[in-house]
């Protein structure tokens, strides 16, 4: 008898969920096709769906392994979407300049998404875990993961590819761990060649909900001592991501 390796059918629903929900956005798209178009990098047009399907089937796989995950990777879609609608054309990037704007009092989309999502890693956070410290932690890891793969969402395939990469570990982790992160796997493979064909782009909705998924998985395969090496080297990267993205800006860059 053959047995099939943990989360292989987790990766092969998601993958599948992904794209006939691709396919059914594409027939359909709510709200006019104008919506769901943006410019790349490069100027060339492309299409938003594949960051809502990557969204919808991270936040069904993750859900069916643990709700809490299903929860975080939703409103991390959700608050990425948000930022896709609300923030397009914004120039400000970054946690400090959307800070600064808070304490002018001016309520940012990069702000909504900042707290959002880090209200939600929390929350998901006390169901994962017992421990307050534990907790804590958890929902540094979930928001720090989401806003890490959203980081590296600068060229095509970057982010799917780096969820792939980052995922493969998470399939050797205990219990919900590895559904969880095949579940991110199967999302980005399934959108991977149209963005590398600069066809699509994830936008902030489907690079923090994969993001999201990682991080839940990472919470939900380790104990203290891996969550405090995964939350030390996000914020890292995070503060690492702030100082070149204002340098950027300095030197008017996009």
């Amino acid at each position: 008898m053959i047995r099939r390796a943990p989360g292989t059918t987790a990766f092969a629903l998601s993958a599948g969920l992904t794209r006939a929900a691709v396919s059914a956005l594409r027939a359909k798209a709510p709200g006019g096709r104008d919506r769901w178009e943006r410019k790349n990098y490069a100027g060339r047009t492309v299409e938003l769906y594949a960051g809502a399907a990557v969204a919808l089937s991270a936040a069904v796989g993750a859900g069916r392994a643990r709700p809490a995950a299903g929860l975080a990777v939703a409103v991390a879609g959700a608050c990425g979407a948000y930022d896709d609608v609300a923030g397009a054309g914004d120039p400000r990037r970054g946690f400090r300049a959307h800070l600064t704007a808070l304490r002018e009092g001016e309520v940012t989309s990069g702000a909504v998404k900042l707290l959002g999502i880090s209200a939600a890693g929390l929350v998901a956070g006390a169901f994962l875990k017992e421990r307050p410290v534990d907790r804590v932690l958890a929902g540094v890891v979930i928001a720090g993961a989401a806003h890490f793969v959203n980081l590296v969402d600068v060229r095509p395939g970057r982010a799917a590819a780096a969820v792939l990469g980052l995922g493969a570990p998470g399939l050797l982790r205990p219990g919900s761990g590895a559904a969880i992160a095949a579940t991110a796997m199967g999302a980005a493979a399934a959108v991977l060649p149209d963005d590398l064909g600069e066809r699509a782009m994830l936008g902030d909705t489907g690079a923090h909900a994969l993001g999201a998924a990682l991080g839940t998985a990472v919470v939900a395969g380790n104990g203290r001592a891996g969550l405090a090496a995964h939350a030390a080297a996000l914020v890292a990267a995070a503060v690492y991501g702030d100082k070149v993205t204002e340098a950027a800006r300095a030197l008017g860059g996009r």
